[in-house]
């Protein structure tokens, strides 16, 4: 065990002393000893993975990263083998190299990075864009997830369910801007908007979201992201195998509270919780009674 940490550290140190001292900087800002790194494929990818018990893979939403999730896995590791990353594109992960953001490539991606940490069953949890890619992978690999989770899952595409964020970067001048650097002013509106306590929406939270989204290379894929052809698949819903958790919260402002219900009725063996006086992330706005209601989910019949 002494070796492979010294290892892991070494490879760390090694990828920091390649980075640019800036950019090292916000690395050493947001690294925790969990951190951990690999490459599929030539793509670094930024993961964690923590406590004990079967496995659960978080998958984080547009803006976001791992980082989205580190309330819940306090709770949640005291339960499970708790498996987190940067998705290509986002956080410590870097855009990806090929430039390819296609829902089936990253289906595959995962599958490979599951594959290579030799987890052959688990369950999933997704946020928002990580809720689409959660439910499409259990539909592309139904005999690699046990129970799905979704916290205000996307994939419905209609001009109500393209959250703001999608649109302007979908316009012309404004996805020119957009693809350099991401405002902090910007971001603390769209923080602003995803929370109803906004109380919450911290100097830290904020710093956080644009430390991470300003890497080199981030921006830009987030507009190469959300400008790729969208297909939306949601007529398939019928055909997840999976026992789901659907987690909504009442006033979220990016994606209309009727989805909650179209996904309940499509999906077979859907529930669905709403909480009042919670936006498009429950994970960090409510994070205790979210956390409980999905380990009571999971451990329910295990």
């Amino acid at each position: 065990m002494i070796e492979k940490l010294t290892v892991e550290r070494l490879s760390q140190m090694v990828l920091l002393n390649r980075l640019d001292k800036d950019v090292r900087v916000v690395y050493e800002k947001y690294l925790t000893p969990a951190s951990k790194f690999m490459y599929i494929n030539g793509q670094r990818v930024h993961y964690r993975i923590e406590g004990r018990g079967e496995p659960l893979l978080l998958l984080h939403g547009a803006f976001a990263s791992l980082h989205t999730f580190d309330a819940w896995t306090n709770i949640l590791k005291k339960h499970f083998r708790v498996i987190r990353l940067d998705m290509p594109g986002f956080g410590l992960s870097g855009p990806k190299i090929d430039d390819n953001y296609a829902m089936a490539v990253n289906c595959d991606f995962i599958a490979t990075f599951l594959e290579i940490l030799e987890i052959d069953c688990c369950h999933i949890a997704g946020s928002s864009l990580g809720g689409w890619t959660s439910w499409e992978l259990c539909l592309r690999y139904p005999a690699l997830f046990e129970k799905l989770v979704m916290l205000d899952p996307a994939g419905f595409i209609d001009s109500e369910s393209i959250p703001l964020p999608f649109k302007m970067a979908r316009t012309p001048f404004l996805n020119r801007v957009a693809k350099y650097t991401i405002r902090k002013t910007v971001l603390e509106v769209f923080m602003k908007q995803v929370f109803v306590d906004t109380s919450k929406v911290t100097e830290a939270l904020i710093d956080r979201y644009y430390d991470l989204n300003n890497l080199p290379g981030n921006a830009e894929a987030f507009v190469r992201m959300v400008n790729i052809k969208l297909i939306d698949n949601t007529h398939k819903l019928h055909r997840i195998e999976q026992p789901t958790l659907i987690i909504w919260g009442k006033q979220d402002r990016w994606l209309p509270l009727k989805n909650a219900y179209k996904f309940n009725i499509e999906i077979p063996k859907a529930e669905l919780i709403i909480y009042d006086g919670a936006g498009h992330i429950p994970q960090e706005e409510c994070p205790i009674i979210s956390a409980n209601d999905t380990i009571e989910f999971l451990k329910r019949g295990s």
